[in-house]
């Protein structure tokens, strides 16, 4: 049993580093103001989630898993919201995003027909 939480700690620890490379990647990488927010959410709820549910297997049932466990509950709850106010704020302070050729979607034909 000991084996099989290690294991399990490790490979979420792991995981959450990854995430966490994967998206600070992202954020240097992504064109525009509204990319970077996914990557950032990605750090928040993924990488930083599984790094915090490896280390609550680590340290068994104490009150640091409890602390961990909060901190993890608020960390969900925190980071979509505050993602989604900044992506509000952003298309109310006029920022636009970056679109690609492919992704108007036919407007480009509807313009010259009445």
């Amino acid at each position: 049993m000991t084996f099989i939480l290690s294991f399990l700690s490790w490979f979420l620890i792991i995981t959450g580093s990854f995430l966490l490379i994967v998206g600070a990647i992202g954020l240097i990488r992504l064109p525009d103001v509204f990319a970077r927010m996914h990557a950032a959410g990605i750090i928040d709820t993924m990488g930083i989630g599984s790094i915090m549910l490896g280390l609550m297997f680590q340290a068994g049932f104490t009150i640091v898993t409890v602390k961990l466990g909060l901190i993890v509950i608020f960390i969900m709850f925190t980071s979509p919201t505050a993602t989604h106010a900044l992506a509000r704020a952003s298309l109310h302070g006029g920022v636009n995003p970056q679109l690609d050729e492919g992704d108007y979607n036919g407007l480009e034909q509807d313009k010259g027909e009445i």
